[in-house]
């Protein structure tokens, strides 16, 4: 484990990004660029991976953040700090972590008492503890793709945020930091966007299991095997429009009408809720989607009065509420024959998740719904400090599983696809072979 430490571990950001090795060329730009998707099986987290230039036999991860506004990593020794006028400290300013206040754009320079280092503040979103740290940069070098296989490496240089190796609790035992998704100028999408000259866009294609999954940064295309599947970025027609909530760079979309549970939609008024539209956040921190307490115990009692027939399990399994006997249920192509949970969002477009994405196996004999409600940390969801109203619901990790997920900044709306396997596919069937697989 000490070795693993001593392998420099921002420079363990540069083989996170790759998709190839040490020995990268420079593309010519324009084109979407890929990374290679994994889940910890221990911490239920998505990170990037590949593998370490200096051992190709180890691999390193960097978690994924759907809010997170910066990239952040533990730092070798001999990194040259940003200044505190540089564009990149300016964009690092912009925002600040939940309850966390501004310290100041940065601190004197030992080497050069007339120069001012520029610091960051990441954010641990497994934690959330913050630290306050250098902004440095670093070149990277990703491949580009055509949608079909990986073609070659690009390098770029991307701005990020060094961090204590205290602030990696909660992360997966090999990670070195995190890389921030969200609507920010020093994201990952919107560094690669500024780079390389693409679009401000990028699909996401969380996996189920060990098996890679896939995100295309700049649009698309992306193709799935089998062989013959189509384009699927381009069925996505960006479904409907992001929504801002207060300072947070996170991203939320609306339900208009609710949550229908069997095509009925369910009543929230005799539970307190708010009035509809329903705020909802996506997070790929949160393992499972979570629901403001009244909203929460609305849907569930829809859920338990749609299930009624089905063998329960007790006592429940926390932290889930509703378990079923699994023995006693059949999987088809969609996962458990259970009844699909919609969300009827803005636009007209519902949002309709199936059994492989809200029944999840707990023990041989028990699966349950992956549904929680709300814990204290999910109401001060997202960076920015925004407004203390809670979103009503927090999409998970496994909700967005083996979906396709295109976030569109530049037009400010969110396609999806629902649940792949209706199209014979999954986000673990991208060919990351660097050849074609013949039709």
């Amino acid at each position: 484990m000490a070795e693993m430490w001593q392998l420099k571990p921002l420079l363990l950001l540069i083989a996170v990004l790759l998709g190839v090795l040490a020995c990268t060329v420079a593309g010519d730009g324009g084109m979407p660029l890929v990374i290679p998707i994994t889940k910890d099986a221990d911490t239920l987290l998505y990170s990037v991976s590949a593998p370490v230039a200096e051992n190709d036999q180890i691999t390193n991860h960097l978690v994924l953040d759907l809010s997170g506004p910066i990239i952040w990593s533990t730092c070798p020794d001999g990194y040259v700090a940003l200044g505190c006028t540089s564009p990149a400290c300016m964009q690092a300013h912009r925002f600040n972590p939940p309850n966390y206040p501004q310290t100041g754009y940065g601190r004197p320079d030992a080497d050069n008492p007339h120069r001012c280092k520029c610091t960051a503040h990441p954010y641990n979103p497994v934690t959330g503890d913050t630290a306050s740290d250098d902004m440095t940069q670093f070149t990277t070098s990703v491949n580009a793709t055509d949608g079909w296989n990986p073609l070659y490496p690009v390098s770029f240089v991307v701005s990020t945020s060094c961090a204590p190796e205290s602030l990696l609790t909660g992360l997966p035992w090999d990670n070195v930091g995190v890389v921030g998704l969200a609507s920010s100028a020093l994201a990952l999408p919107a560094q690669i966007a500024d780079t390389q000259k693409v679009p401000n866009k990028f699909a996401l294609c969380l996996p189920s299991a060990v098996s890679n999954g896939v995100a295309i940064f700049g649009g698309g295309p992306l193709f799935l095997l089998p062989p013959g599947t189509p384009d699927i970025v381009a069925t996505l027609a960006g479904d409907t429009p992001l929504r801002k909530h207060g300072k947070s760079t996170g991203y939320y979309i609306s339900a208009d009408k609710g949550i229908a549970v069997n095509q009925i939609q369910v009543p929230l008024d005799g539970y307190g809720a708010a009035p509809l539209p329903l705020l909802i956040a996506l997070s790929s921190t949160t393992p499972y989607t979570a629901l403001r307490s009244d909203v929460y115990r609305a849907f569930i009692t829809a859920f338990d009065q749609a299930t009624s027939e089905m063998a329960r399990v007790k006592p429940e399994t926390p932290p889930f509420e509703l378990c079923y006997d699994s023995t006693q249920l059949r999987q088809a192509r969609m996962g458990y024959p259970v009844p699909q949970i919609d969300l009827m969002l803005e636009g007209g477009k519902n949002w309709t998740l199936f059994g492989g994405n809200t029944m999840t196996l707990v023990n041989d004999n028990t699966v349950c719904l992956a549904f929680v409600e709300m814990r204290e940390e999910n109401k001060q969801y997202g960076y920015g400090g925004g407004p203390k109203e809670a979103p009503a619901v927090v999409i998970g990790g496994f909700q967005m599983e083996n979906n396709l997920l295109v976030f569109d900044m530049e037009n400010q709306r969110l396609g999806f696809s629902s649940l792949l396997y209706g199209k014979h596919t999954t986000c673990s069937n991208f060919n990351f072979l660097k050849f074609p697989v013949p039709a």
